[in-house]
């Protein structure tokens, strides 16, 4: 089985942690420390959030300021519009924010969720 990790610098693991439960994302205590949380999209899909020391033991490179950066774009497949209205209506609730309206592509719609605790980048979730 092929697995996706993503690996995300955050200046607040345990905000960060609330936020992604928040989403829907549960907590893999077995990959979580202190420094770092494990949190499972699903049985393929995880996202690893790090203290800046810890992700800093990844690489040379200066960690971005989401602030006035972009980091990264990462988008989630559900199963319907209910779904992806349910995730991101949790993500403004755990403080996110909605950046553009949603697109409806035909085959497809799109929302787009910024978050405001310095996690990289933006997320959207499509059906």
């Amino acid at each position: 089985m092929k697995q996706v990790f993503i690996n995300l610098a955050v200046k607040d693991v345990e905000r960060s942690m609330a936020f992604y439960t928040q989403l829907g994302f549960v907590n893999n205590l077995q990959f979580s420390d202190k420094q770092a949380k494990c949190m499972v999209w699903s049985e393929t899909i995880f996202v690893m959030i790090l203290n800046y020391e810890k992700f800093k033991t990844f690489t040379k490179k200066p960690i971005a300021d989401t602030k006035s950066n972009i980091a990264g774009l990462f988008a989630l497949s559900v199963d319907s519009l209910d779904k992806i209205n349910e995730i991101v209506e949790n993500g403004l609730k755990a403080g996110g924010t909605e950046p553009v309206p949603m697109t409806d592509y035909g085959f497809m719609q799109q929302r787009v969720i910024e978050d405001l605790m310095d996690i990289l980048g933006r997320y959207s979730s499509w059906t």
